[in-house]
């Protein structure tokens, strides 16, 4: 039988805090058989594909926990929602997808989507139409009103195109969950923050904590995850309680919200990218500069002490950048979140990377088949020019992923980088400024005199 010997200069496995140098991975039917020192690796066969990456850093693929592939890059809400059609979302969500992988990302879980667009991307690359990572998707996040999600006023409601599906009632949830179920999602995602914060206790809850368990009791019941994104104390609290199996953020939780989400097996996805993008990258031109950066600087003092407590809780930890807005652009920042925790959380790269590779299979849809390169997973991996180990930083790098490979097999995907934006995919901002008499004269605007009377003379 055909088998592929990848040939490694350093080899990180995502089972120890080292790599070893000069090993091969045998890969027979998709799937690593064998590693072993090179100098000991039997010769490959007359039909035996070899690889060589013996100069290189060699290690399983990278899984981001936390991607949107149906925002579409987007600058707002507005521009998620309402915009371009489903169908064009769709095709926009495959480049997406392909994106990722180009950056190293073998995998990722796509939690809030507009409608079936992630399923039906996950669905077409499964099937062979076209090349991709391996997808673990939800639909779109259940909210209540005024939840996150509910974006607009009540005399527009919760278009379908959303993102989120608002429900008014325990009973609404039950029922929108089995719907999902039966669409064939992987993963049920609720928006567990309300977006109140004149409130004594910040941010309220989306649901009661009775809601909330009896919506992930129904999610279990169905053979699904349920994921949260849960900023807000009281949030967070409901849903560890309740056995929430992904938390994203819980950037503002207290010692018994740590101990809730410890003794309920719950993971912790922080997704620190955004935050710190969104001050790093904030521009004077930017409509919300004087006071967006601002908020997203205490969020992450918060969350930096929250990952504190959970850590010696003993939590576990996954990792997701939340790409998919115009901050966090699709294969661009997705291992920034790696480097950020290492930085800012005091994480080694050697438990960050583990935590991006094995720590995140755990929660895909066929992370059973996935977790590192180990005889018997799948043999997704990348090929690095540079040691993550020393300088986590290099995985984002430009030209630094010089090869993917998906169950022993070298992805290319053929992206248009050149490719525009189309009318539809954008909100209609025409005017920065509400132009009165003041503001014009301030502006020192000139009268505009058409050629067409130029001409006249």
């Amino acid at each position: 039988m055909m088998q592929t010997h990848v040939r490694c200069g350093r080899l990180f496995t995502g089972h120890a805090d080292t790599a070893e140098e000069h090993q091969t991975v045998i890969v027979e039917n998709g799937r690593v058989k064998a590693v072993l020192p090179s100098a000991s690796a039997p010769p490959p066969g007359p039909s035996d594909i070899v690889v060589d990456h013996s100069t290189r850093f060699v290690m399983p693929g990278l899984i981001d926990v936390h991607t949107h592939i149906s925002y579409g890059d987007a600058k707002s809400q507005e521009d998620i929602d309402l915009y371009a059609s489903m169908e064009f979302r769709t095709l926009r969500a495959m480049i997406a997808a392909q994106k990722v992988m180009r950056a190293g990302f073998t995998s990722f879980v796509d939690p809030a989507s507009s409608g079936l667009v992630a399923a039906a991307v996950r669905d077409a690359i499964e099937v062979g139409l076209f090349k991709g990572p391996r997808i673990t998707c939800s639909s779109r996040a259940l909210t209540s009103p005024q939840g996150l999600y509910d974006w607009y006023p009540r005399w527009v409601g919760c278009p379908s195109t959303s993102t989120g599906v608002i429900v008014e009632s325990t009973e609404r949830a039950i029922h929108e969950i089995r719907g999902q179920v039966k669409d064939g999602v992987d993963i049920i995602k609720f928006a567990m923050d309300g977006i109140l914060t004149a409130h004594p206790k910040g941010l309220v809850a989306a649901f009661t904590e009775d809601e909330t368990r009896r919506m992930v009791a129904e999610v279990h019941r169905l053979g699904k995850r349920g994921a949260c994104h849960a900023r807000g104390a009281e949030a967070t609290l409901y849903s560890a309680r309740a056995g929430m199996d992904i938390i994203f953020h819980a950037s503002h939780i207290d010692q018994e919200a740590a101990d809730e989400i410890v003794r309920n097996g719950c993971y912790v996805c922080p997704t620190l990218a955004l935050l710190v993008n969104n001050i790093e990258f904030a521009q004077p031109t930017d409509a919300v500069t004087s006071w967006w950066p601002d908020i997203q600087k205490r969020e992450l003092d918060a969350a930096i002490d929250s990952y504190e407590l959970l850590v010696r809780a003993g939590a576990k930890f996954l990792v997701g950048s939340e790409a998919g807005f115009a901050v966090t652009p699709y294969g661009e920042w997705n291992a920034k979140e790696l480097e950020i925790m290492v930085a800012y959380a005091g994480v080694s790269p050697a438990r960050a990377l583990r935590d991006a590779t094995v720590t995140n299979a755990e929660v895909l849809r066929d992370g059973h088949q996935l977790g590192g390169l180990v005889p018997g997973k799948w043999a997704d991996m990348i090929a690095v020019d540079g040691d993550p180990l020393e300088d986590i930083g290099v995985l984002y790098r430009q030209g630094a992923i010089v090869s993917v490979m998906k169950a022993g097999t070298p992805v290319v995907c053929d992206i248009n980088d050149a490719a525009g934006r189309h009318v539809s995919e954008l909100g209609q901002v025409l005017w920065a400024n509400h132009y009165d008499r003041q503001t014009v004269a301030r502006m020192g605007v000139q009268p505009y005199r058409p050629r067409k009377l130029d001409r006249r003379g």
